[in-house]
């Protein structure tokens, strides 16, 4: 009810002897309790909350292009079952590539879709990223930008204004950098990379980085051997925690 009235009333009597005036304190007490509980509750929120609790279940929807669905999903399914194992949360996506997150905690769910939302984004020239250093050569270092999509930061590149004669002196696996892209190759799928804090590209816009690069330091935008997207994804399209 509320403080203007009860919207239904259910009253069982399987005794004898329970009056009018017995029926009539029994309400006007309820009236007071209530009318009691409504005044504790309006001194603690006094309106339903514009907001959401970050910590609500919900549903969220992403749209990708049908042809990133095999890069969501990954080699049989290892893609999507680790974001949702990383997020605590449950993802399904068909084949028109809409892909539902079902959270029960509102801020992993979120931070899932922005998560789904990098992955697929189409990498750019002057795009900044922090980046983790996942296999090191003799002539530079790859750094993975979002699964499955690495780049190729130079050993000229690795330590601006020194000059590096081992890229392990300098990076190791696991490391993460700050990076920004100053090279897309899409024929060739490759993407060229500098530290973010380089002097040589600081405060240039993307025209001006692509203007200034050209040639080598490109990357494949999936490493030898390694479980980038494509054709080869399950049926079952559906990553999520066991469920009892």
């Amino acid at each position: 009810g509320t403080t203007e009235g009860i919207t239904a009333l259910q009253m069982d009597i399987k005794i004898t002897g329970v009056t009018f005036e017995i029926l009539k304190d029994a309400l006007t007490q309820a009236k007071e309790a209530r009318l009691n509980i409504l005044g504790q509750m309006d001194a603690v929120i006094s309106a339903p909350s514009e907001e959401m609790s970050p910590y609500a279940p919900r549903i969220i929807q992403v749209q990708i292009d049908p042809s990133q669905i095999g890069m969501l999903i990954g080699k049989g399914g290892e893609t999507i079952r680790g974001l949702a194992e990383e997020f605590e949360s449950q993802i399904d996506v068909n084949d028109e590539g809409q892909v539902l997150i079902y959270s029960s905690n509102g801020e992993l769910g979120e931070a899932l879709r922005d998560r789904i939302t990098t992955m697929m984004k189409e990498v750019e020239v002057g795009d900044e990223f922090t980046g983790k250093v996942v296999k090191t050569t003799t002539f530079g270092a790859f750094i993975e930008l979002a699964k499955g999509t690495d780049g190729l930061l130079h050993i000229s590149n690795v330590s601006p204004g020194q000059r590096v004669e081992n890229v392990d002196d300098v990076l190791s696996r696991g490391d993460e950098i700050q990076v920004r892209v100053v090279e897309v190759d899409r024929e060739r799928g490759r993407i060229g990379l500098r530290l973010a804090d380089d002097p040589s590209i600081a405060g240039k816009s993307a025209d001006e980085l692509a203007a200034a690069t050209s040639g080598g330091g490109g990357q494949r935008s999936e490493r030898s051997g390694g479980d980038g997207g494509g054709s080869d994804r399950p049926r079952h399209r559906r990553g999520g925690r066991d469920r009892d």
